[in-house]
């Protein structure tokens, strides 16, 4: 007994160990090295993957043939799977897609910006010469402000309201070009103009000019994708994406807003009176949506974590409040950092379901103290033929089955 070496496990081995040789230990770790290689607990998978070598590097990678996310699109848009996503920053080739006219593909090296109107130097910027500024990187959300589909029960979170996306987005501050070419203090507007087929155009107050908007070239590091905008894009952080002008050509400089299609016979808000029009509405007010739990997935009884995104183009989100109940109870969700201003923030809440149907939906709340609204209280405010900035509270019906829908009903008229 007293040579014997401890066997890991063995109560009744000696405490004492003998010294192994060095032929011994290498012998050793080779077996355990090749009783590894076979294990069963590791799966077939990992004995294929153990034996045979990979790829080796390559130009561009991409995603695992095991991770297939996709965008929904249509005529005009695509959607982008927010159900598929984790954390904050949308791919680029994920993020939603809105335009009127196709994607125009421009060069860069063609690529022209005139900056005209109420400015002592007009002037044309290549895309190198905006390049050539100092540059800014800000993390924001852009949403379309049509980002609703009321749809039915089997209706999936990027149905909902999928036309809204995260990215870092890189460029030059709008106030250092027009610092440039020297804005002349009497312009209180200006235009925007794309290079799409559409000719997108809207007007801008300079306020808004001179606070945080941006041309960017880049976004996550990378090159605008062509449908987001490339070689470059107007920004404007907390607005309706459509005033962020894509393959923006020209900007001029005015003294009042320019009456362009885009906010005349579109982008207007009807009001409850059914007599007045809320034509310049921009900023996008507070909303959430929880992506998890959400149609299709079937749910067990027992603990699960309700998860979502909120965001509001009036600054950061304070808080979101979680309800199983329809709405009868409310209980304040975890917001996972970083919360930024006029960005989307992850929120988190442990949920117990009974197996007894249930409704769950959240209530986001901003900075300025807006709470995003219910279907009704919108429709009250804006009337029965509001089209934009909707941003009602949803939510999602769990059956006794563990069935997860879209809780259609709610957006009833």
């Amino acid at each position: 007994m007293a040579n014997e070496r401890m066997r890991p496990g063995d109560a009744s081995a000696p405490r004492r160990r003998e010294r192994l040789t060095r032929r011994e230990l290498l012998a050793g770790a080779a077996g355990a090295m090749s009783a590894a290689a076979v294990a069963p607990v590791a799966g077939q998978q990992s004995v294929t993957t153990t034996r045979r070598a990979g790829r080796g590097p390559n130009g561009v990678d991409q995603r695992s043939r095991f991770v297939t996310p996709q965008r929904d699109p249509s005529a005009t848009s695509s959607r982008t799977p927010l159900q598929d996503l984790r954390g904050t920053i949308t791919p680029a080739d994920l993020h939603f897609e809105r335009h009127h006219g196709g994607v125009p593909d421009i060069d860069p090296a063609q690529y022209e910006l005139l900056v005209h109107g109420m400015v002592d130097r007009p002037t044309v910027f290549s895309l190198a010469d905006l390049q050539q500024f100092p540059a800014t990187s800000r993390i924001c959300f852009l949403e379309c402000s049509g980002n609703l589909r009321r749809g039915t029960p089997e209706t999936l979170p990027q149905m909902v309201c999928g036309l809204t996306s995260q990215t870092e987005w890189t460029g030059v501050l709008l106030s250092t070009v027009l610092k440039e070419v020297g804005a002349q203090p009497g312009a209180t507007w200006f235009l925007a103009e794309g290079q799409d087929a559409a000719v997108m155009t809207r007007s801008i107050p300079m306020e808004k000019a001179f606070d945080d908007a941006m041309i960017v070239y880049a976004q996550n590091g990378d090159a605008l994708m062509p449908g987001n905008g490339y070689p470059a894009r107007l920004l404007l952080p907390g607005w309706e994406g459509n005033s962020s002008v894509k393959w923006i050509r020209r900007i001029e400089l005015a003294e009042q807003p320019f009456m362009t299609r885009e906010e005349t016979s579109k982008y207007t808000d009807p009001l409850g009176d059914g007599n007045t029009v809320r034509q310049f509405s921009f900023v996008m007010d507070a909303r959430s949506i929880i992506t998890d739990p959400a149609f299709p997935l079937v749910i067990e009884p027992g603990w699960h974590e309700i998860r979502g995104l909120a965001w509001s183009g009036r600054g950061r989100i304070t808080a979101v409040d979680v309800s199983a109940d329809g709405g009868t109870t409310w209980q304040a969700a975890t917001l996972q950092g970083p919360v930024l201003p006029k960005a989307h923030v992850r929120f988190r809440h442990r949920w117990e379901w009974s197996g007894s149907p249930a409704e769950i939906m959240s209530r986001a709340t901003d900075e300025t103290g807006y709470v995003q609204p219910t279907w009704q209280a919108l429709r009250a405010a804006r009337g029965p033929r509001t089209r934009y900035h909707q941003n009602p509270i949803t939510s999602w019906t769990v059956g006794d089955d563990g069935r997860v829908l879209f809780g259609a009903e709610r957006l009833r008229s």
